[in-house]
C-alpha cells in the first residue's frame, strides 16, 4: 500500500503551493483621495485588491480638506492629491516620504445641453448662462485651474456674479448634471462615459498643468499594504487606467 502512505505528502505539498501563490501578510491600506480621481480609483483598488490581496480603504474629498485632516492626525496610510503643494509639504514637514506625479489632470468646460458649449468656449463671453460651476479654487486645485481660463479670457469679472463653487470636483459636476448651473469646468476624467451635451477642451497653455502627486504617509511606512500600493501606482495596470480615463501620465 505505498501509495496511501505518500497521499498525506501530497496533500502537502498542494496546501504549500496554494499558500506560495497568496500575499504572505495580506493587510489594509487606509487610503485619501482626490475626489476628481474617484472613478479611476475605484478600478485600481479592485485590480490591486485582486492581485495582491491586500484591502483597500478609501476615502474621497477636496485636496485642501483631505491635507487638513491628514496633519491633525486622520489615520491614512496613502494620500493621492490632486495638486504637488500638498504632497511637497507633507514632505517637508515629515509627515510623508518623497511625492511622486501619479497622473496628469485636464479641465473640461462641459453642459448637458448639447447646443450651449460651443468648440471654441466663445460661450465664456457671450453666452446667455445664469451660472457657471466650479471648484472651490482655494482648496481644489481643479477651481484654481479654472479661476487660470477666466483670468487668461479675461472674463472673470463678468462671470463672477454667475461662479457657484462646489466644495470639490465631485459635487461641481453635480451642480452641471442637476441642472443647478447650466454649464461647469469639470474634470475630463468625469467625462469617461458621459457622451452626451457638448464641450470644449481649454487649450493647455491657459492653465498650468494639473499634476497629481501621491505620498506614502508617515502612519504608512511599515505597512506593506501601503507600500504596495505605492509600486502599484508606478505600474503599468494602473497607469493604463488612468490614461483611459482621460489624464496624462509621466514617461
Amino acid at each position: 500500500m505505498p501509495s496511501l502512505s505518500r497521499r498525506p505528502l501530497f496533500d502537502l505539498l498542494l496546501l504549500l503551493t496554494a499558500a506560495i501563490s497568496l500575499p504572505a501578510h495580506a493587510e489594509r491600506v487606509a487610503v485619501a483621495v482626490a475626489a476628481n480621481f474617484t472613478a479611476p480609483m475605484q478600478q485600481i483598488a479592485a485590480r490591486f485588491e485582486a492581485d495582491t490581496g491586500h484591502t483597500t480603504v478609501v476615502s474621497y474629498g477636496s485636496t485642501g480638506k483631505l491635507y487638513a485632516q491628514i496633519v491633525n492626525g486622520a489615520p491614512f496610510d496613502v494620500f493621492l492629491s490632486a495638486d504637488q503643494d500638498r504632497p511637497r509639504r507633507l514632505h517637508d514637514e515629515a509627515h510623508a516620504e518623497s511625492p511622486f506625479t501619479y497622473a496628469i489632470g485636464r479641465l473640461v468646460l462641459w453642459s448637458p445641453d448639447a447646443a450651449l458649449v460651443d468648440a471654441d468656449g466663445d460661450v465664456l463671453r457671450h453666452g446667455s448662462f445664469k451660472r457657471l460651476a466650479i471648484a472651490n479654487p482655494k482648496t481644489a486645485p481643479y477651481g484654481y485651474g479654472a479661476i487660470e481660463i477666466l483670468d487668461a479670457l479675461g472674463v472673470t469679472a463678468a462671470l463672477r456674479p454667475r461662479l457657484v463653487r462646489g466644495d470639490n470636483i465631485a459635487q461641481t459636476y453635480q451642480f452641471v448634471v442637476t441642472g443647478n448651473a447650466e454649464l461647469g469646468f469639470v474634470a475630463a476624467s468625469q467625462l469617461h462615459d458621459q457622451s452626451q451635451g457638448s464641450r470644449w477642451v481649454p487649450p493647455q497653455k491657459l492653465y498650468a498643468p494639473i499634476r497629481q502627486d501621491s505620498v506614502l504617509l508617515a502612519r504608512g511606512r511599515d505597512n506593506p499594504a501601503a507600500n504596495a500600493l505605492i509600486d502599484y501606482l508606478r505600474g503599468e495596470t494602473a497607469r493604463r487606467i488612468i490614461r483611459d480615463f482621460g489624464y496624462g501620465t509621466e514617461d
